[in-house]
């Protein structure tokens, strides 16, 4: 299981959770965008904090249990982040999201509804942002690894 360690290993579960967290967001967004004139439509968030949170304690874990064992013939931890109401892991590992809804805050639109559409594209844009960085950071390991493969330093 050479092959399952390198890619289990290192920075790309995290990764894959964070890709899997914005692409699951900017879905969330779009729909948000999407009814911004609908009425009675309550806006939906996902906690960026939280996920954050949540990915910082899972790596915490696998770093602890990580360094209790020998690096020889230790396999590959998957990386459990710790579930709360808007995400948890499914049998698989796959990242499962729930978005919640925006409470009201102090202001209501004619039509009922809590839906900024400015604050929605600034979210927009920072979580493409995010997922841009995420997928740099994937391509730039693979790059390396590939690098490795065929023998080649440049």
């Amino acid at each position: 299981m050479f092959f399952a360690d390198v890619v289990n290993s290192g920075t790309v579960p995290a990764l894959e959770k964070v890709l899997a967290f914005t692409e699951a967001r900017q879905r969330m967004l779009a729909e948000n965008i999407a009814n911004v004139d609908t009425p009675n439509y309550r806006t939906k968030q996902l906690d960026v904090a939280a996920f954050q949170g949540a990915l910082r304690t899972a790596l915490d874990d696998r770093r602890q249990s990580g360094s209790s064992r020998t690096r020889r013939g230790a396999e590959s931890e998957a990386l459990c982040l710790p579930a709360n109401s808007q995400f948890w892991q499914d049998d698989q590992g796959r990242l499962v999201v729930q978005p919640s809804e925006v409470p009201a805050e102090n202001l209501l639109f004619h039509d009922d509804t809590n839906a900024r559409i400015e604050r929605q594209m600034a979210m927009m844009a920072e979580n493409t942002m995010m997922h841009q960085a995420a997928t740099e950071l994937l391509r730039s390991r693979f790059d390396g690894l590939l690098k490795a493969i065929r023998g080649r330093i440049g």
